[in-house]
């Protein structure tokens, strides 16, 4: 008898990793109404919590070092508590209610984890050496949370397309390429840094440094902002018009849907390169650390706001910063704007290079690249670049 009943029970839990990993490798539309999209809020929130759980136990290790001089360790522990209630109460109501059972049981699995390392009581050991590496782990947790609670309600305030549910189709790979991408924060950082002070700090001069930091906090980073522009609006160009560049970027392009994280679809190797890039004229010119963190805060907004489904042009400024509306052309497969709109702050650059869009049409019809070459799937993405073959009339960049 005890024998049955361990056979079931490991059948049991083979079929939940099944679901699970069907889940994970699906590529379509989780509707509500069903069970499934609010099981996967629960699931989320609980593995999250599992990861601010380990976050308390080794600080050193999984937080970012700016932001841990700033928490305030009680609230902290009051979210991940309400994290933990909110994520059992729908697992609960999920479960009663005969709607995904097995994904309540995972959500559970991931609760009762969280509990028996401590849950929101694990005592923080402030004691350890400055310098020690790090991978990110908070501030991955919080931008997700941060992100998806801020532009998700943008998008339902401001919906561009009203019938795109949030958990549209290849969610899971743009889920994946966002963890990855902010989880490694850390070492790309890191990596960036040394690139940029090995290859260009030839090119420091204390004299542009000192005019430079004693500029108003406003003009400063006016002028961050165009100079990274500037120089992201040419990278950008480029890898539109050269081929070994554009098997890198097509992956950003071949998400066939816009919102707030369509964005974090991006190569790793691409997102060292540009960081690279954009980086060096920063550390060259000396741009004071308040303008820098001001201007990290702009772009991580725009980055997001820009891919997300909302409606908004902004009336005559949209030919001065950019806007979704010009970020959305230029993920279009429409033929008028292919290759056009590379700008990531002001809009008239591209008006001043004559790569701007024209259109009569409001907002672009189709996104993805042409021909839809790219495959799906996290790790199918990451090796695309190096093993496409490209056909001869796909040898040029097309979107």
């Amino acid at each position: 008898m005890r024998r049955n009943r361990l056979a079931a029970s490991g059948r049991i839990r083979t079929s939940m990793l099944d679901k699970l990993h069907h889940l994970i490798r699906s590529h379509g539309a989780l509707r509500p109404g069903r069970g499934l999209a609010s099981g996967v809020i629960a699931l989320l929130l609980a593995a999250l919590c599992v990861l601010g759980v380990l976050a308390f136990h080794f600080p050193e290790y999984l937080t970012t070092p700016e932001l841990r001089k700033n928490y305030n360790v009680a609230l902290l522990r009051q979210l991940l508590y309400w994290a933990l209630v909110l994520a059992g109460a729908i697992a609960l109501f999920n479960m009663v209610f005969a709607r995904k059972r097995w994904l309540s049981a995972s959500t559970f699995g991931l609760i009762g984890l969280a509990l028996a390392l401590g849950g929101h009581q694990v005592e923080v050991d402030p004691a350890f050496p400055d310098g020690t590496p790090y991978i990110g782990l908070d501030w991955f947790v919080l931008d997700l949370l941060g992100s998806a609670l801020v532009f998700v309600f943008i998008e339902k305030l401001f919906p561009l397309r009203r019938e795109q549910p949030v958990f549209r189709p290849e969610w899971q790979t743009d889920f994946q390429h966002f963890l990855v991408n902010h989880m490694i924060v850390g070492f790309l950082l890191l990596a960036t840094n040394l690139a940029v002070h090995r290859l260009f700090g030839w090119a420091v001069k204390d004299g542009v440094q000192a005019w430079v930091r004693d500029l108003p906090f406003a003009v400063a980073l006016l002028g961050l902002v165009l100079v990274a522009d500037l120089v992201q609006y040419w990278v950008h160009r480029a890898y539109h018009e050269v081929p070994a560049l554009w098997r890198l970027h097509a992956v950003h392009h071949s998400a066939k849907s816009m919102d707030w994280l369509a964005g974090s679809r991006q190569h790793m190797l691409e997102v060292l390169i540009t960081r690279t890039l954009v980086l060096a004229p920063i550390f060259v010119l000396g741009f004071s650390k308040p303008v820098i963190d001001a201007y990290i805060v702009i772009v991580g907004f725009q980055a997001v706001f820009n891919h997300a489904n909302v409606s908004v042009r902004l009336g005559p400024l949209r030919y001065l910063i950019v806007t979704p509306n010009f970020h959305h052309w230029h993920h279009s497969q429409d033929s008028e704007a292919i290759d056009r709109n590379y700008a990531s702050h002001f809009a008239f650059l591209d008006h001043l290079f004559g790569t701007a869009v024209q259109s009569d049409r409001e907002w672009p019809a189709r996104y993805g690249v042409l021909g839809d070459y790219v495959p799906d799937g996290f790790w199918r993405q990451l090796v695309f670049p190096f093993v496409w073959k490209a056909k001869p009339e796909r040898a040029r960049p097309q979107a």
